[in-house]
């Protein structure tokens, strides 16, 4: 219940996130405007790891595969495409593609087992659910 929870709270989040980073933007321009949304969610890591244990940050230089490390330029243009996607299809629109892209490209990572996730067996009531999210897209969109 806990993990439904606060997956549900992403969601909202990253909904909530997408609307004023689009306004920000809006005002100051994508790399501006980017650039903040990067640089305030460092200083609130920093401070969160001030205070609540100070795992090593030399652990960082142990990940394996390096490529791992990516995540923090991935999300400089998770937040870019976000801004673009709301400013010209709007906030429900741009979020339920993002949605079904993100399920879509999770399911096949597990599917091939890909960046190191167990592989598991496909399973046509997913891509049926897929499928479903699909038509429910085009008909939100009409």
């Amino acid at each position: 219940m806990f993990g439904i929870l606060i997956a549900l709270l992403s969601g909202a989040l990253m909904s909530i996130q997408g609307v004023f980073n689009t306004q920000v933007t809006k005002q100051t321009g994508l790399w501006v405007s980017t650039g903040w949304v990067q640089l305030s969610a460092f200083a609130v890591c920093i401070a969160a790891w001030l205070f609540t244990g100070r795992s090593s940050v030399s652990a960082l230089l142990e990940v394996s595969p390096k490529y791992m490390l990516l995540g923090g330029v991935i999300g400089a243009f998770i937040t870019v495409t976000v801004i673009q996607s709301m400013s010209a299809l709007g906030p429900a629109r741009s979020v339920m593609l993002i949605v079904i892209s993100q399920l879509i490209i999770a399911y096949v990572i597990e599917l091939l087992g890909m960046f190191g996730v167990d592989k598991q067996p496909l399973e046509w009531r997913k891509v049926i659910g897929m499928a479903v999210s699909i038509a429910g897209i085009i008909i939100f969109k009409w």
